[in-house]
């Protein structure tokens, strides 16, 4: 008996926006990478020959499969208002592989060509490390707490991502709330624009506009911009293999990095794809987590040297309507922008504040979907998921330039901020765990995280054995209060349960 097939379109109009998102959170991030190892000293010729190409075809592989992924779900379960995942270079580990591998390896070796070369293998073994993760990813998913995962994600969204984002739109301010109004009129409140031109592609059309009408851009970074056109195709290169030797050599250390952030990146998926579960999308946490790394190891195949990630995004794009036209169109656009040197160009003429503000409803809307995906009961576990991430924000943002400064303020900082990720999920799913009275699963979660702090994936600046070891002290005490509970007949406050539960 065949199934019938379902007439999921290629693209709708609501992929309009949904594109105009994910398009600008990728060239924030493409811009940043090429100004960054400019000034490191990178190159152009290694910078848009090889890298930004190289992180092009992972956008593009990965792009296209999640397409294609969409398809199948709305197949599979008769309804085209399927939405194909977001995806691109997962924005924390970018600055990661930028400073905490491209940079070291610079600075150590003197050769760009051979730094590129190390940080390539890097990022190849980093998607090697994700597919070998993917294979329990769904055991992960499984046994971890939806407000404890979200939670953590949600730490991201609101501190990097909207926070961040928002900094920005104020720093135009002429131009930034005339584009977050447009966004929030056109987006939120789900008001056609004139002429029904797509919310996004309004703001930036206005936004930039603005931006040049009242000079607080110059017209010199148009020339600049352009000065970038060019043709850089897409050529295959050793380089992973060439830098292996000395990744597992004389820079192990520099190796160290990259077992920790790929964890976090396998995490950083999962927790996307949950979102998207939660948004009625329910796609397989194993083979997404391998699409990534897949994608990942593909980038470096030629010359790419950054993990890919499903977005934060996909869940504002499902909120848009968005289908899998977005994804598609994504793919191809960046596959020709990177090939004619357009991204620099692009990036170099529409000012940062004017993008910023859709980058702000991304993140809200992750950190409105956290709450509203989990019951009242569990907001407390969402919350305390969502803080470590605050300390993280200070630590990154602040510690090199003002380390004084953040340690006058609290000494918890910083260890708080290292591993946020494993951090927020470890104290979210205590928390449910505990609101649940399931005090057996608190004492595993409480050992987990002093087995994290001993090996230092979390509040330790490195890995390396007893890293942390007050932490280990701290966390096996709780497990022990714990183990306390769980063998005692817990009375529960009755009168706060039925407030908790709203």
């Amino acid at each position: 008996m065949s199934t019938k097939t379902v007439n999921y379109p290629w693209y709708k109009k609501e992929d309009t926006d949904a594109f105009f998102a994910l398009f600008q959170n990728n060239i924030a991030n493409f811009v940043i990478i090429a100004v960054t190892m400019l000034g490191m000293g990178f190159p152009t010729s290694i910078v848009f020959g090889q890298v930004i190409p190289g992180a092009a075809i992972a956008v593009l592989v990965g792009n296209l499969y999640y397409a294609y992924s969409a398809n199948r779900l709305a197949q599979r379960e008769q309804r085209t208002d399927v939405t194909a995942l977001s995806y691109g270079i997962s924005t924390p580990v970018m600055f990661i592989f930028l400073f905490g591998v491209l940079l070291p390896a610079k600075t150590i070796t003197g050769d760009a060509q051979l730094a590129w070369k190390i940080a390539v293998a890097a990022c190849f073994i980093s998607g090697l490390i994700e597919v070998i993760f993917s294979f329990i990813g769904r055991w992960v998913q499984q046994n971890l707490p939806r407000a404890a995962m979200l939670g953590a994600l949600a730490g991201v969204a609101l501190t990097f991502i909207a926070g961040e984002m928002l900094f920005k739109t104020f720093e135009i301010p002429a131009v930034g709330l005339v584009v977050l109004a447009i966004i929030i009129v056109g987006i939120v409140g789900k008001v056609a624009m004139p002429f029904k031109i797509p919310a996004s592609l309004f703001a930036i059309v206005i936004g930039t506009v603005l931006a040049y009408v009242f000079s607080q851009a110059s017209m010199a970074k148009i020339t600049e911009g352009l000065s970038y056109v060019g043709f850089y195709p897409f050529l295959p290169t050793l380089a992973a293999f060439e830098g292996m030797g000395y990744l597992f050599g004389t820079l192990i250390a520099v190796f160290a990095v990259v077992l920790p952030i790929t964890i976090y990146n396998a995490i950083e998926t999962m927790n996307n794809v949950e979102a998207m579960e939660a948004a009625g999308d329910k796609y397989d946490v194993k083979e997404c987590q391998a699409v990534d790394g897949v994608g990942t190891m593909i980038g470096a195949l030629f010359g790419g040297l950054f993990p890919t990630t499903v977005y934060i995004a996909s869940v504002g794009s499902k909120w848009m309507g968005a289908g899998r036209g977005y994804s598609i169109l994504n793919a191809v656009v960046y596959a020709l922008t990177a090939v004619f040197g357009l991204i620099a160009a692009m990036s170099a003429i529409i000012p940062i504040a004017v993008v910023a503000p859709i980058l702000v409803f991304v993140g809200v809307s992750m950190v409105a979907t956290s709450f509203e995906s989990n019951k009242v009961k569990y907001y407390p576990a969402v919350a305390i998921a969502m803080l470590p991430y605050v300390s993280n924000y200070i630590m990154t943002r602040f510690n090199n330039a003002a380390g004084e400064v953040v340690a006058n303020i609290s000494s918890g900082i910083v260890p708080l901020g290292q591993g946020a990720m494993f951090t927020g999920i470890i104290l979210g799913a205590i928390t449910v765990f505990v609101i649940d009275q399931e005090y057996k699963k608190a004492v595993v979660f409480s050992f987990i995280g002093a087995f994290f702090s001993f090996i230092g994936l979390m509040h330790a600046p490195e890995l390396a054995l007893n890293a942390a070891p007050q932490f280990v002290i701290g966390y096996i005490v709780m497990g022990l209060f714990f183990i306390y509970y769980a063998y005692k007949n817990v009375e529960v406050d009755r009168n706060m349960d039925r407030i908790m539960k709203g």
